[in-house]
């Protein structure tokens, strides 16, 4: 079992992205469960986006970027981000930070 967590940067500002909306999809063939839903902090951290760690396997970690640029003001390319990742149970966590920018976004694997 693993924990997962992301942080959203907005890089075309320097600052984080708050009150971004994300959520973690747990993807098996073609079934896709909802396994927590949150928004970003003011720090742009989303640190509780499931109650309880999660099982090896395929998941999506979306974040509703579309909506963020809209409530300040920008267009963007995108509706949407996800991260699309395999996880090890047998880890203890993954924190997968999102920088995003109205017409770019991209991910690592973070510590």
């Amino acid at each position: 079992m693993t924990k997962i967590t992301t942080h959203i940067l907005d890089t075309s500002l320097g600052q984080p992205a708050a009150n971004v909306r994300v959520w973690l999809e747990k993807v098996d063939g073609q079934n896709i469960t909802l396994m927590g839903e949150t928004q970003t902090d003011a720090d742009g951290r989303a640190a509780k986006l499931t109650p309880e760690p999660v099982a090896s396997g395929r998941y999506r970690l979306c974040a509703d970027i579309g909506a963020y640029f809209a409530a300040t003001g920008r267009e963007t390319l995108y509706h949407s981000a996800i991260i699309d990742v395999m996880i090890s149970g047998e880890q203890a966590h993954y924190h997968l930070p999102l920088l995003i920018s109205p017409y770019a976004y991209s991910s690592y694997r973070g510590s």
